[in-house]
């Protein structure tokens, strides 16, 4: 399985980390810390240098009852940080939002993916993307930030999802884009209680039914630090232990806050399945 973007290739018969890079002042784990051009630069290299194959670049929350902002806020927040990082450095970048506006800035500076957690659901949105021709993650969320943590339900959640995502699939081809343009994200923590959450992660393979790439992001979320009763700033291991849980059943991207961590993670579980099918080979 590959992803295709400005003549690049992203090869996902290994997983990748995407590397986070919230440029907020109200993001739930690290909003306000990474505001000033320089900073901001140091980090991208020193998550480049760890490992991460993909920055994630953010402009507006998407934490429990955050803010929205305006379309020109988020303009004047990751468009020049998305053409600085694309100058500078020889990575992916994906802008994380979802206005038709944003994304259309974003392209014309050199972005290779779009990570929208509303699934493309914002008027001028399925049109965009079917433009601009890249890579696209369609994240299910139930409602939006600001209601979406108000007594989820669900009558099952993996039943509910696959059909939110085989709608969204659908409806995205209607509109021109290709399916191998997709990716998928379950949303974990977005409109879903801790038992949700990790029903979710512990059939997370059953997603593997669309044959589309997966991404998740599990990095600090709130349903580690309340089964373990602690702080973000304390959910290294639980974090670490949920991105290696998804990593082999299958998924193919991390969006983490940890990228080094998280990448010796996983070389660790990739070389548990080489092992497998080197022993599987050997028998044959």
């Amino acid at each position: 399985m590959k992803l295709y973007a400005r003549n690049s290739v992203l090869d996902l018969s290994r997983p990748h980390v995407m590397g986070i890079l919230n440029i907020t002042p109200d993001s739930f784990f690290d909003g306000g810390k990474y505001n000033q051009s320089s900073r901001i630069l140091n980090y991208v290299e020193e998550m480049i240098s760890s490992g991460a194959t993909i920055i994630d670049i953010g402009g507006e929350s998407s934490r429990p009852c955050s803010r929205t902002i305006s379309i020109e806020e988020e303009l004047e927040r990751v468009i020049p940080v998305i053409g600085s990082i694309i100058q500078r450095f020889n990575i992916w970048v994906s802008v994380d939002t979802s206005k038709p506006e944003v994304m259309k800035e974003a392209f014309s500076v050199g972005a290779h993916m779009i990570n929208d957690i509303r699934a493309l659901r914002l008027p001028g949105a399925l049109n965009m993307a079917a433009e601009l021709g890249l890579p696209i993650c369609l994240v299910h969320m139930r409602g939006e930030p600001q209601n979406m943590q108000n007594s989820p339900y669900y009558r099952n959640i993996l039943h509910d999802i696959k059909s939110f995502f085989m709608k969204r699939i659908s409806l995205s081809e209607r509109y021109g884009i290709k399916k191998t343009q997709l990716l998928l994200d379950p949303g974990f923590g977005f409109g879903k209680n801790i038992f949700h959450n990790y029903r979710l992660l512990a059939y997370l393979s059953d997603l593997h039914h669309f044959k589309l790439p997966l991404l998740v992001g599990l990095s600090r979320k709130r349903m580690i630090g309340q089964l373990l009763n602690l702080e973000p700033s304390k959910c290294l291991v639980g974090s670490l232990s949920c991105a290696v849980i998804a990593a082999i059943q299958g998924a193919h991207i991390l969006r983490v806050h940890d990228v080094r961590e998280t990448v010796e993670a996983l070389r660790i579980v990739t070389e548990v399945k080489s092992a497998r099918k080197r022993e599987y080979n050997e028998r044959v």
